[in-house]
């Protein structure tokens, strides 16, 4: 066994930036992406002969594209390109300056966009599966419009240095707490430290299939609880609550407030929401980075419109130049730039509304998922639509609940009944029989 893992260890060690292990375990190159493709033969001739596709064909295809699709690395061979965030880096382009070239077409383009990215939302959340296209596309979004700012807006002469230095480092501050709020969210993990051996009983646990496994449960026994399980049975109820958060994926014990995230398949303290634009999960760790997120690239982002406005509609009011603005499209390059002001409007206008349902929501000391289940339950006060929603059960006031929320990611790994509470009836259970 060491010899063979050394020489994989060996062969890893020699593949130039070029070269890759395929799915299948061979030695590849990026040249040859288009070598021996079998399955792509295969569409094309069905195609051609307007034969109906396989659904095993499409997939097999699709493995063969994402696995051959990759780019040149320094060490360890190409690295592997996710295909999801492709379709920004090459539709957000081109539908912009397709937009440039005349009003109509703007109108389209600008109605079209926010549709086809809420479809791809929509479809990518039925299937509960995870994606970089919305990651690519805000970071590609908030790259594409500072580019465009320098290249198209600065030559203008209308805007100062020390205004180019004011939107340059709201992107840098932006991009640094995305870089923050990407590292965790506070994953809940099993109390290693106080697990000492396994007991096998079978009493199932409510949420737990009786069928899997045989109808056995292996859980963790502690050392307190060998010397005394009795003295630790506290009350029934605690023993019901402690089953009712038990995590059979993750197979912890989850704290109060904390949730599964069937995307990440993972369970995070004090669970938000999973956000498809961060591609990770927002929870007790990284809360307060999120809402620093969303902060700095509103700011960011409505000063660097106003920039925008005031440059290519120099003779019209702030407010009304998104709406009226004459002679816009006489030149390609204002266009383009009032267009992409478009763009980035509408992205602001989605963006301060999930920064008004946070701060609500934080206010009232609410996670957007205890809302939903709320409202679905008829167990909350809601207000103007859904927007406003108290639950009641641990708000401490507009103070105590902001006080809780800025220094909640100090507190990251709180007390929490440990997989003992969970083996305690199973235990006395089995001594009986």
């Amino acid at each position: 066994m060491k010899k063979r893992a050394t020489k994989v260890l060996q062969e890893e060690e020699i593949l130039c930036c070029c070269e890759y292990v395929n799915r299948l375990g061979e030695r590849s190159h990026v040249a040859a992406c288009c070598c021996d493709c079998e399955d792509l033969d295969d569409t094309c001739d069905r195609f051609l002969k307007r034969e109906p596709q396989k659904p095993e064909y499409l997939s097999q295809l699709s493995e063969v594209l994402a696995d051959r699709i990759r780019v040149p690395w320094f060490w360890g061979g190409a690295r592997k390109v996710d295909l999801s965030v492709i379709p920004p880096l090459v539709l957000l382009p081109v539908l912009l300056h397709l937009a440039a070239l005349h009003f109509l077409l703007g109108m389209v383009v600008l109605t079209a966009l926010p549709g086809l990215v809420l479809w791809y939302y929509y479809f990518t959340h039925r299937k509960k599966g995870r994606t970089l296209f919305f990651l690519s596309l805000a970071l590609f979004s908030l790259g594409y419009m500072y580019y465009l700012f320098i290249t198209e807006v600065l030559p203008s002469g209308d805007v100062g240095l020390v205004q180019v230095a004011m939107v340059t480092a709201g992107v840098i501050l932006t991009l640094v707490a995305l870089g923050l709020t990407k590292r965790e969210p506070g994953i809940v993990r099993p109390n290693q430290e106080s697990v000492h051996s396994t007991v096998t009983y079978y009493s199932p646990l409510p949420d737990r299939d009786p069928a899997l496994n045989g109808g056995r449960q292996d859980v963790t026994m502690t050392v307190a609880n060998r010397a005394g399980s009795s003295e630790q049975v506290e009350s029934s109820e605690l023993k019901e609550s402690s089953r009712r958060n038990w995590c059979p994926v993750c197979r912890v014990v989850r704290p109060p407030r904390a949730g599964h995230c069937r995307i990440c398949g993972v369970c995070v303290l004090r669970l938000d929401h999973h956000c498809v634009w961060i591609n990770s999960c927002v929870g007790q760790a990284n809360h307060r980075s999120f809402l620093l997120t969303l902060i700095l690239f509103l700011l960011t982002s409505l000063y660097g419109i106003s920039l925008v406005l005031q440059s290519v509609c120099p003779k019209q009011h702030l407010f009304t130049a998104l709406l009226y603005c004459p002679g816009v499209y006489d030149q390609y390059s204002t266009a383009l730039c009032f267009t992409c002001a478009w763009y980035s409007s509408i992205v602001t206008g989605g963006l301060l509304h999930l920064l008004v349902v946070q701060v609500i929501n934080i206010s009232y000391n609410v996670t957007e998922r205890e809302a939903r289940v709320a409202l679905r339950d008829k167990t909350a006060r809601s207000a103007y639509w859904g927007l406003v929603v108290d639950t009641g059960v641990y708000s401490r006031g507009f103070r105590g609940n902001w006080a809780e929320f800025m220094t909640m990611g100090e507190k990251l790994n709180p007390p929490f009944p440990a997989p003992t509470d969970l083996c305690l009836a199973g235990s006395r259970h089995t001594r009986k029989m």
